[in-house]
């Protein structure tokens, strides 16, 4: 029997997913993958109901989470996979940024409301408790009132990175959050790392110096990697030595990817799985 899909980046409602822990899984295992990775956004709050809801569905799943770093003016996401979800930096780092991004999206809401019928309680409405908020869940609540047509419509004009809505949060540098996630026992993979060109490049000399601090990967089997960008990272992936990831970055309805769209090769999630000493998966 061939192996079963791994997919190893995928949101659920802790931060910007529309489902549930529970339901991601439920939809993992009806999508016929054999591994997901829970990877919301600077939490770790859905991981012991991904593991509950996963019992005795031979799903397996890999703790892990997307921390937000900030390289000059561009957000750079890391995914962090089996570290120590109680590690003292990781626990106070991830609040800072979880603070940081509810603050900054309370003054974004602040702006467009001076434009657009929205208030606060509206973009609050479109979260659960617990949840990382942040500008999903502005887009969200611009969808419901009518304003844009779907999330991606909303990033695309009155969410756009060089709008006069947006404002930047505190996060640390992807450098520190290698360095982070090693510390806790973790695996750092750089999230889609070839979408950065619209914004600026994570270049060669830089992935390099991520790499002689620990990082495992880069994400490259991703959609919004661009082709050219793509070949690039595979050819500098084989000089340092890094593993090639692939996943679907599923949301749920929040964005159109589908649930191991992308995946991963089992020689790379057993690499993986080897260098990861800060938790361990959970075998269902």
């Amino acid at each position: 029997m061939p192996a079963r899909p791994i997919d190893l980046h995928a949101h659920t409602s802790v931060s910007d997913g529309t489902e549930t822990p529970s339901q991601l899984v439920r939809a993992a295992a009806e999508a016929g993958l054999g591994t997901i990775a829970i990877t919301d956004h600077d939490s770790t709050a859905g991981w012991q109901e991904a593991f509950t809801a996963a019992e005795g569905t031979g799903l397996t799943i890999i703790p892990g989470m997307e921390l937000s770093t900030n390289y000059g003016p561009a957000s750079v996401h890391m995914l962090a996979y089996l570290f120590d979800p109680l590690n003292a930096e990781i626990v106070t780092e991830t609040a800072r940024i979880r603070d940081g991004r509810l603050h900054r999206a309370e003054r974004i809401v602040e702006r467009i409301a001076a434009d657009y019928d929205l208030t606060w309680d509206d973009v609050i409405a479109e979260s659960s408790d617990g949840t990382t908020l942040g500008r999903p869940h502005i887009a969200d609540a611009l969808v419901r009132k009518g304003h844009v047509p779907n999330r991606s419509a909303a990033f695309e004009s009155i969410l756009h990175w060089r709008g006069s809505y947006y404002e930047k949060y505190y996060a640390p540098s992807p450098l520190e959050g290698v360095r982070m996630i090693v510390a806790a026992g973790g695996v750092p993979v750089l999230a889609h790392p070839a979408t950065y060109g619209k914004y600026r490049p994570m270049t060669d000399s830089v992935i390099r110096k991520l790499a002689d601090e620990g990082l495992f990967g880069l994400e490259i089997d991703h959609r919004d990697n661009t082709h050219d960008g793509k070949e690039r990272l595979r050819v500098l992936a084989s000089k340092l030595g890094l593993e090639i990831t692939g996943a679907s970055d599923y949301h749920g309805v929040g964005k159109p990817n589908l649930l191991g769209e992308n995946t991963t090769t089992p020689d790379v999630l057993e690499k993986l799985i080897a260098r990861g000493t800060g938790s361990a998966p959970f075998a269902g």
